[in-house]
């Protein structure tokens, strides 16, 4: 069947139901350019979303050399031909006549057009002179979760090993660097342990701090799809605002922002209270359970009642549904990750499930969600401060195997400290020790909190500012050196997904201009700096994408994440597959810990853990003490008050967010027309009660202010929890109305511009979801709406006579759906 759907006006598409265990059906999506009929296609291109974590495969439309549209791959495991939104529009920003075509260097204190032997000069002497004067300390290095698995092994070892700094990190810092610090609190080593195929299994699905519907939308579909076959699953939803996940749930908890290790102990407590606990599976392949269990003994549901603002009988309810599950799957994201006290939360949902012996097993497992497209291969790859392959930095031997791997000498790799995160990198550079800070695929002007303190860094003459980027962003703005950079469907290479699937992306275009790959970039780099191995010869001998993945796959050889079965040729055509992927077993591994846990031995894993209240790393004696035989790790944690609570001066609690129609800061998104028109502008939501109590209405202008800084928006009255504002931060002040910049003094609509300086202290990610804000009225709507979408969690509450969200002519994408029943029993 075939039918053409407006996709902003419906997100989600159209429905496709299937019972528990059986096939999720193929359904395609389409969406060419005005004008282009799928018959003058001439090529399609292999390749896979780069504006979320699913890694919704896809194929690009190419006629006459440029990009005229996409389609779904039916045969993908991920989507089985499901595109979202972004997916379906967004590719139209590669061809914005903004797009930068020529390097630029900054004179006379503006940035001017150059040639690209001149600009990496600039960058070279740079990078020489600091190395001679302060030594490799004074550079650093701030990524993406954007760039291709290639792209960031390459800059790792041009870092660790050229320029040999502990300054290297990537934004993925800032939406899973929790997950990642979860996964090792409890199993040793980074990896996700399920699989998206789960969703066809599980009968309960428990989504913490994650709104599905408009961060993964193709999974939603899955799960809107189940929920419509035979023996659909129940869901439960923790989180402070009406999601579409919440709409659909068993039971909404809708817990005081920063109260999660309160809630997550309560449901702990019930567990075990009414021993719903696997305890075989606890002795068998755990360590911690006593005291798991004398820490949550006295978290009654009244308790977290009380800190949570939850009532008593919903926190009971779910522990009901939670461990009363055959199957259970949990997901988590940033309402967790960013929120207070985000490592002891997200460790608490492994313990969840630890405790009960739900791991391993389809339908059974945690999905610590990522938040970009190739935030796993920015851990995995070590641009994200870890040492490539899942190794372990305080482990010698870890370290010499790596140095064996790049023949280089172990001390060339620094390992004489932690890593140094991304908020630390931005303190050494406001200190003065960094002086060199090379960003690319990324926009700190937006997406760091406390934007004016960013922009003061940014923009100090002490700090040599390289931006590798595809448009003239905030941060670019601000640079000294600019790079025009190739992106998705302009260059090739490979990216992996949140469930391990890993994909191959060939290169459909020609970049404009003068743009290069970030990995030819960074291969000039290495080049002209003459890095060398301990032989004298490159240090880096790869020239392309599939050199570098097979350099990459040696690397992983024999680690958690091993590449070694894949190759180019076996993920073209066909479906990607999930690592670990050896030549053994070439199909890839769906579910990790189906027989145990495999790297927590002290010997293998990748490390010792941390206290989760302090941040102290835990030593290697310590773990050998209370791990010695490498199980799973039941870690408690006590709940503690916020560091930045409401008070009389600032009584509301700000969270921010995302909505289904853009991604982080809009540099592509918000260049797409039909993603652009649908959410405009930012806006700022509130609950019912706390407008009725203030007199304000749908579309008033307000104002949003923190201790740091302030934001406006019009206001959207929704079904959002009493004493809690929402705002989206993808806005910043690029695209915003005369009278704000980078230097402004007026307030702009960044949210960014409010949050607060303060981090995690194990997984050091910041806290974007707890500061305390005001709000005031600035002038009242006068019949104006909120540009906020009526589609998504922002749908605004009863009679606010709001028109809806819709897309028009230019949004209609062609759903092409298998008719066949679903079949019944398992595929998997």
């Amino acid at each position: 069947m075939e039918e053409s759907v407006d996709r902003i006006a419906e997100p989600w598409g159209g429905r496709t139901p299937y019972p528990r265990h059986g096939a999720w059906p193929t359904r395609v999506d389409t969406h060419l350019a005005r004008g282009v009929a799928e018959h003058e296609v001439q090529r399609w291109v292999q390749s896979a979303s780069i504006l979320h974590s699913d890694g919704d495969a896809m194929d690009i439309a190419v006629k006459d050399g440029r990009m005229v549209g996409v389609r779904g791959r039916a045969v993908d495991r991920v989507n089985r031909g499901r595109l979202g939104p972004k997916d379906l529009f967004a590719w139209q920003a590669n061809a914005s006549p903004d797009r930068l075509t020529r390097p630029l260097i900054r004179q006379d204190g503006r940035l001017v057009e150059t040639d690209w032997p001149t600009a990496m000069d600039r960058v070279v002497a740079r990078s020489r002179e600091l190395l001679d004067e302060r030594g490799p300390g004074s550079i650093g290095f701030y990524t993406s979760g954007q760039l291709f698995l290639e792209e960031y092994y390459t800059l790792a070892v041009l870092a660790r090993a050229g320029i040999r700094t502990n300054h290297l990190d990537g934004n993925t810092r800032l939406c899973t660097s929790t997950a990642a610090e979860a996964l090792k609190e409890s199993f040793g080593c980074d990896g996700q342990p399920g699989s998206y195929d789960d969703i066809d299994h599980a009968d309960v699905i428990a989504l913490f701090g994650h709104n599905l519907a408009e961060t993964q939308p193709v999974q939603w579909m899955r799960v809107l799809d189940r929920l419509e076959g035979a023996d659909p699953p129940r869901l439960v939803c923790v989180d402070p605002r009406p999601t579409q996940v919440a709409r659909h749930a068993t039971v909404h908890l809708a817990p005081r922002v920063g109260t999660n290790v309160a809630l997550l102990n309560a449901l702990l407590h019930e567990t075990i209270r009414h021993d719903r606990v696997d305890h075989a599976y606890i002795e068998a392949h755990t360590v911690g359970f006593e005291e798991l269990a004398a820490r949550v003994k006295d978290c009654t549901a009244e308790w977290a009642a009380a800190v949570c603002d939850v009532p008593a009988r919903l926190i009971v309810e779910a522990a009901e549904v939670l461990g009363g599950a055959d199957r259970l799957l949990s997901t988590v994201l940033q309402g967790v990750y960013q929120s207070h006290q985000a490592t002891a939360a997200a460790v608490q949902i492994n313990n969840l499930h630890l405790i009960r012996g739900m791991l391993g097993r389809p339908g059974a497992g945690v999905l610590q969600m990522n938040g970009q497209p190739t935030a796993q291969n920015t851990r995995e790859c070590g641009a994200n401060g870890d040492l490539p392959g899942f190794r372990n930095w305080e482990n010698d031997e870890h370290v010499a195997d790596l140095a064996e791997v790049w023949n280089v000498e172990p001390a060339t790799i620094p390992h004489y400290a932690p890593p140094t995160h991304a908020m630390q990198i931005f303190r050494y550079a406001e200190q003065g020790s960094v002086r060199m800070l090379w960003i690319s695929g990324t926009n700190p002007a937006v997406s760091l909190p406390e934007l004016a303190r960013i922009r003061s860094i940014l923009s100090g003459e002490r700090l040599f500012v390289v931006v590798q980027d595809l448009f003239l962003t905030e941060t670019a703005q601000l640079a000294d050196v600019v790079l025009p950079a190739a992106t998705w469907g302009e260059k090739t290479g490979t990216f992996t997904n949140a469930d391990r699937t890993v994909h191959l992306s060939d290169k459909a275009v020609e970049p404009p201009g003068e743009a290069r790959p970030d990995l030819d970039i960074f291969l000039d780099y290495a080049a002209r700096m003459d890095f060398r191995d301990k032989d004298g010869g490159p240090l880096i001998p790869w020239h392309d994408p599939e050199s570098a993945f097979e350099a990459w796959k040696r690397c992983s050889a024999g680690r958690p994440c091993d590449y070694t079965g894949l190759s180019y040729g076996l993920l073209r055509g066909g479906s990607g597959i999930q690592w670990p992927c050896t030549k053994d077993d070439p199909s890839g591994t769906p579910r990790l810990y189906t027989d145990g846990i495999s790297w927590a031995h002290p010997d293998r894993c990748e490390a010792y853990g941390k206290d989760l209240v302090t941040g102290a790393s835990t030593s290697v004696v310590e773990y050998r003490s209370l791990n010695p035989d490498g199980k799973a790790m039941l870690k408690a944690a006590e709940f503690l008050p916020l560091h930045e609570a409401p008070s009389q001066d600032y009584p509301f609690q700000l969270t921010t967010g995302r909505t289904v129609y853009h991604f982080h800061t809009r540099t592509k998104t918000g260049r797409a027309p039909q993603l652009n028109a649908a959410a405009p502008d930012v806006w700022v939501e509130i609950s019912e009660a706390d407008a009725a109590a203030r007199d304000l209405a749908e579309g008033d202008l307000v104002e949003v202010g923190s201790p740091r800084g302030s934001l406006r928006g019009r206001l959207r009255v929704t079904g959002l929890r009493r004493g809690t504002l929402f705002v989206p931060f993808h806005y910043g002040y690029w695209d915003t109305p005369a009278g704000s910049g980078p230097n402004a003094t007026v307030p702009g609509r960044a949210a960014n511009e409010t949050t607060i300086t303060d981090w995690d202290a194990a997984s050091k990610q910041p806290l974007f979801k707890t500061a305390a804000a005001t709000l005031t009225l600035v002038e009242k709507g006068g019949g104006q709406h909120s540009p906020a979408p009526t589609t998504t969690a922002s749908r605004p509450g009863r009679d606010a006579g709001v028109p809806a969200t819709q897309g028009g002519p230019d949004a209609l994408a062609r759903q092409t759906t298998d008719d066949r029943p679903a079949r019944e029993g398992g595929r998997r």
